[in-house]
C-alpha cells in the first residue's frame, strides 16, 4: 500500500513538472514570437521614437529631481502586472524575475535569459531588443557580442572601487552596513571604499539627514575613523556616544557640517517641504549627482566599478561578490578568508537572522 501511494506522488509531482516546462515554454514561443514580430516590422521607427521619448524623459526626470523613480520591489509589481496582461505569464515565472538597476533604466530578467527595460518611473518600457551599447562601449568590448551579459557584468580592475548607498536610518541600510564591514576591513587599502547616500531621506524625523551630514564629514575629513564610528553606531544609533567612542575631533566635524549644510542645502531643503521628493520625503544633495550616474532608487544599492552589483548581506557574500572585481592575478590572498554566512537583521543591533531579503527603502 505504502509503495503505492509513493508511485502516486511521483508521478503526481512528474505531471507537475511537466506542466510547469510546458507554461514556461508557452511564454518562451510567445515572447519570441512577438519579439521577431517587433523586430521584423517596428524596429526602427520603434527604436527611434522610443529612443528620442526615452531621452527627453530621463532629461525631464533630471531637471525636475525625479530620477529616483519606484523602488526595486514596486517595479517587480509593476513589471508583473505588464506581462501577466500582454505575455499571459503566470505567478510561477515572474516569482523567478530579477529586477536590477542597469545604465539609469530597470533590467527585468525572465528566467534568466530574457531581458526588458523599464524607465524607472515604471511607465515606459523600452524595445525588447535589449540595450544598444554605445561606439566607446563596444570598442572596449569587443571581445564580448553579448551585450546584455555586458551590461550586468562588474568590471574587474586592480583596486576596486566599493560605493554603499544608503539612508542612515533606514534599517536595510544598516543591515548592509553591518555585512559589508568586516569585509572593508579584512581588504583594507585593497579596495577604495567609500559610503555614499542616497539623495532623499525618508526617516527625517529621526535626525536622517543630520546624522547622514555627520557621517559625511568624518569621511571626509577623518577617513581612518569611519568605520570604528559606523560599528558603534550600528548597535543603536547613539551618535553622542559613538562621536566619543571613535575619538571623533568634534571642531572639525562641526566646521564640516556648517559648510555641508549650506553648501547641499541640507536644512533648507528639510523645512521647505514644497520641495520634498513626491511631497513625501526631503532632498539630501551630498550625492545627488552619483544617484543620477547610477541610477540608485533605493538604500541600501551596492555599486562595484560604477556598476550595480547584486549580492547576499552577509560577509562572506559581500567578500565573493567584491573579490570578483579584482583583475586576474591580482586577488588577494585575503579573499580565501572565511567570513560569517549569517547576515545582520535588518535596524539596529547585531543579532543575526537566516532571512536572505533583499528588501529595500525606497
Amino acid at each position: 500500500m505504502e509503495e503505492e501511494k509513493k508511485e502516486v506522488k511521483k508521478e503526481e509531482k512528474h505531471e507537475e513538472h511537466k506542466e510547469s516546462k510546458k507554461e514556461k515554454c508557452k511564454f518562451c514561443k510567445n515572447l519570441i514570437t512577438k519579439a521577431k514580430k517587433i523586430r521584423k516590422k517596428t524596429f526602427a521607427i520603434t527604436t527611434m521614437v522610443l529612443g528620442v521619448a526615452l531621452i527627453a524623459l530621463l532629461a525631464f526626470m533630471f531637471i525636475n529631481g525625479s530620477f529616483g523613480g519606484v523602488s526595486k520591489t514596486k517595479m517587480k509589481s509593476l513589471a508583473t502586472d505588464f506581462f501577466q496582461e500582454y505575455y499571459g505569464v503566470n505567478s510561477t515565472i515572474t516569482d523567478e524575475m530579477t529586477i536590477r538597476s542597469v545604465s539609469g533604466v530597470y533590467e527585468a530578467m525572465i528566467l534568466g535569459k530574457y531581458p526588458f527595460y523599464f524607465t524607472k518611473d515604471g511607465k515606459f518600457i523600452a524595445p525588447e531588443t535589449g540595450l544598444i551599447p554605445t561606439k566607446l562601449e563596444q570598442t572596449d568590448t569587443n571581445t564580448n557580442t553579448n551585450t546584455n551579459t555586458q551590461t550586468s557584468q562588474v568590471p574587474k580592475t586592480d583596486k576596486p572601487a566599493i560605493e554603499l548607498f544608503v539612508m542612515s536610518h533606514c534599517p536595510y541600510g544598516t543591515q548592509a552596513e553591518k555585512g559589508l564591514i568586516p569585509v572593508i576591513e579584512l581588504l583594507r587599502d585593497k579596495v577604495d571604499f567609500k559610503l555614499r547616500f542616497v539623495y532623499y531621506a525618508m526617516h527625517p524625523s529621526a535626525g536622517e539627514m543630520e546624522e547622514q551630514t555627520r557621517q559625511y564629514c568624518i569621511q571626509k575629513e577623518q577617513s581612518e575613523k569611519l568605520i570604528p564610528y559606523l560599528k558603534c553606531f550600528l548597535k543603536a544609533g547613539d551618535s553622542n556616544s559613538c562621536l566619543t567612542e571613535a575619538k571623533i575631533d568634534q571642531t572639525q566635524m562641526n566646521t564640516c557640517v556648517s559648510n555641508a549644510d549650506k553648501e547641499f542645502k541640507i536644512t533648507e531643503n528639510k523645512n521647505d517641504k514644497s520641495k520634498w521628493l513626491n511631497g513625501n520625503y526631503p532632498l539630501f544633495n551630498i550625492d545627488k549627482e552619483l544617484n543620477t550616474l547610477y541610477g540608485v532608487a533605493g538604500s541600501p544599492t551596492l555599486v562595484i566599478n560604477g556598476v550595480d552589483a547584486q549580492s547576499a548581506r552577509d560577509p562572506a557574500s559581500y567578500l565573493k561578490t567584491i573579490c570578483g572585481a579584482f583583475s586576474e592575478g591580482k586577488v588577494p590572498e585575503e579573499c580565501d578568508e572565511k567570513l560569517a554566512t549569517s547576515s545582520y537583521s535588518p535596524g539596529f543591533g547585531y543579532s543575526t537572522t537566516t532571512s536572505t531579503t533583499a528588501a529595500e527603502c525606497g
